[in-house]
């Protein structure tokens, strides 16, 4: 198991659609298992292969501490099947976009089907925060940012305050 480097915005493989995995194999358990860890380390609520510079349909989602014992999945070639119509308004960061984060509506429940990393089929109902966190993953899994998700003049202004921390954190 390693630590994995999240890439950030700018990176081209942020916005290229994923491949689709065909092998189940040891390479994508350890995948995973990298995937996992980098997320832990990085304290963050999900990870999707494009964010380590993987551009493969995987995505690894821990909200556990909100939702319960089964809100901790590793999805493979994972889509949304199904949407509520009921829509719930919240905050949300990115990894691979630290230190800003924007008020996205999302639906308030999904149905997401894929595989799990040995290739089994899931099919998961979410609610709540486990919904947003696998729907924001799948996005990347897509090439879409959270910052898609916001009118204009809020991603201008969420991007002049990313930028502006980029130079402090780099000139200082």
């Amino acid at each position: 198991m390693a630590l994995r480097e999240i890439v950030l915005l700018g990176d081209p493989v942020l916005r290229k659609p994923a491949q689709e995995v065909e092998s189940f194999d040891e390479e994508l358990q350890g995948l995973v298992e990298d995937m996992f860890a980098t997320m832990a380390a990085a304290e963050g609520a999900g990870l999707a292969g494009p964010q380590v510079g993987i551009s493969k349909r995987v995505l690894v989602a821990d909200v556990r501490h909100v939702e319960g014992d089964h809100a901790r999945v590793a999805l493979v070639n994972p889509r949304v099947v199904e949407t509520s119509d009921e829509a719930e308004k919240e905050a949300e960061g990115c990894l691979s976009i630290p230190g800003v984060s924007e008020v996205v509506e999302r639906p308030y429940q999904v149905v997401v089907e894929g595989h799990d990393p040995t290739g089994e089929p899931v099919r998961i109902e979410a609610g709540g925060l486990f919904a947003r966190v696998l729907q924001h993953e799948i996005d990347h899994l897509d090439g879409v940012l959270f910052i898609d998700h916001l009118s204009p003049l809020k991603r201008r202004m969420l991007l002049k305050r990313y930028r502006k921390l980029r130079e402090e954190e780099e000139g200082g």
